[in-house]
């Protein structure tokens, strides 16, 4: 099983295929993730797509996404 660090860059990891949210707006203000073999997460910036990608386990990002869903990061976005 094939393991990427944090900060490989996009580009390099072969065979991702990356697909971001259809409420992404058109200015490429958005992220995009992919999974990888092994089940590891990648998270890149749209606008830098051969830039550094973050590399997340299934759990973290389960969490991440629980925690968004539950309105934990919404004074971030200026939602509060």
């Amino acid at each position: 099983m094939q393991s990427w660090p944090n900060g490989t860059r996009a580009s390099a990891i072969e065979g991702a295929v990356w697909r971001k949210s259809p409420r992404s707006n058109p200015y490429g203000n958005c992220v995009e993730l992919a999974v990888l073999p092994g089940g590891q997460v990648a998270v890149r910036n749209s606008r830098h797509p051969h830039g550094p990608a973050l590399v997340y386990t299934r759990a973290e990002v389960a969490a991440f996404v629980q925690g968004t869903k539950s309105g934990d990061f919404d004074d971030l976005a200026g939602l509060c």
